[in-house]
């Protein structure tokens, strides 16, 4: 029996999606523990090429139930609009693929508006939201104020929990934002059009996490963004409003009792950053225009222009130790491939002149230098490469240097998006 937890070691969208979709051939469960629908997890496979946004990368294996746990942010209207455009493609989902914790609890049509609203009134120092409900749902979530997705199986308490929240969300929304207030006959509508669609999936996934524990089953666990949006140990307050860390997969999917024994942390071959926050090793300029067309980095959820920037060693470093990660996935390897010379961020120099191997606490990141070196380039195509011995010298001296700094052994190659795009160095 293992319990693998699939992780991001940077700020996000280091390709987790593609890795899980990868290995889930081997594990029978794949459970998403935190996050919600504001990131995307880019697959490519013989369906075609996805986005997902709540749904488990899992999702695709034939044979594997996919779960939500109870740590999602459960956005009903996201869920079944994306269950729809995979059934475009041929991919079928019921409630034997796919469960929802009862648990979980509801993103609802209020919370985005929140989202926008406290984005415009903060004006000049927002924090990058990608406007999906996010931070006010975690928010209303820790003051008891949502509704768990088994409610809908209580019409009578559900409404009457409801009409309390109503009349308490209005009081924020007309007061503090002087925007419209909600109705009921408004929520009833949500009820009965994205609600009752996701009704069926509804079950208390503890108990199914339990038995395939019992059973020896593999379980994955599969997080959002990465251990530099992590709550409390990212880049405050830049963050996402959960625990993206390996750590808290056993609570947010539903089995507390699991032991994680491994640990794959996911890193770009390069730094890629979405939204506001300090991005120490950024590049600008032509050098990062070309970097991001070469990636084709742009959000998978908003399509925003991704940041972009060397890989930085002390960022990698960190998040590694903050995932515990056991082996390393390191993807995108292909797209340095043009480069004459590959930059790296080694260490940061500090305000006060000190070089620093160790992350910073998040005020000292916003003076903080990059120290770069370079290492060689390959100059030469390596997507079609299978084994560690068809990469040229120089791809593989890139990855033995970043293997070294942060102390961990990398595992996976990724040199191309699809499934099979990938070398196993074990």
């Amino acid at each position: 029996m293992k319990n693998c937890a699939i992780v991001g070691i940077n700020w996000g969208d280091e390709g987790k999606g593609r890795m899980v979709d990868l290995l889930t051939e081997n594990y029978d469960v794949v459970v998403r523990y935190q996050g919600g629908g504001n990131a995307g997890h880019t697959v490519i496979n013989e369906y075609g090429k996805f986005a997902l946004h709540l749904l488990p990368s899992g999702i695709f294996r034939k044979g594997v139930v996919n779960i939500l746990g109870n740590g999602v942010a459960l956005d009903p209207e996201n869920l079944w609009e994306e269950i729809q455009q995979l059934a475009q493609k041929g991919v079928f989902i019921n409630p034997d693929n796919l469960k929802i914790s009862d648990r979980a609890s509801l993103l609802l049509p209020w919370h985005r508006d929140m989202d926008e609203l406290e984005e415009q009134r903060l004006a000049d120092k927002k924090y990058g939201s990608t406007k999906q409900g996010i931070a006010p749902f975690y928010s209303d979530k820790y003051q008891k104020k949502t509704i768990l997705a088994g409610e809908l199986f209580y019409p009578d308490e559900l409404y009457a929990h409801l009409s309390d929240l109503l009349e308490w969300k209005n009081l924020i929304l007309t007061k503090v934002y002087n925007a419209k207030p909600y109705t009921m006959d408004m929520l009833e509508c949500w009820l009965n059009v994205y609600c009752s669609k996701i009704k069926p999936f509804i079950c208390d996934t503890g108990a199914f996490l339990k038995d395939a524990q019992q059973s020896k089953k593999n379980i994955l666990f599969e997080a959002q963004l990465g251990a530099l949006r992590d709550i409390d140990y990212g880049i405050h307050p830049y963050t996402t409003s959960s625990n993206t860390l390996a750590a808290y997969a056993p609570i947010g999917a539903g089995l507390p009792s699991a032991q994680i024994t491994d640990v794959v942390g996911v890193v770009k071959a390069y730094s890629t950053c979405v939204g506001e926050g300090p991005f120490v090793c950024e590049m600008f300029g032509k050098d990062a225009e070309e970097l991001r067309e070469a990636g084709a980095e742009y959000g998978a959820k908003t399509g925003r222009p991704r940041r972009v920037g060397p890989i930085d060693l002390v960022a990698t470093r960190y998040g590694t130790e903050l995932q515990s990660a056991t082996e390393i996935a390191l993807t995108k390897l292909d797209v340095l491939s043009y480069m004459e010379k590959i930059p790296v961020c080694t260490h940061y120099q500090l305000a006060d002149g000190t070089a620093a191997d160790c992350f910073p606490f998040p005020y000292a990141l916003r003076e903080a230098k990059p120290v770069i070196s370079y290492l060689e380039g390959w100059h030469c195509d390596i997507s079609d490469a299978r084994k560690w011995e068809e990469l040229p010298k120089a791809a593989q001296d890139y990855v033995l240097f970043i293997e070294q700094a942060i102390g961990c052994p990398i595992t996976y190659i990724s040199v191309g998006p699809e499934r099979d795009s990938i070398i196993i160095r074990k």
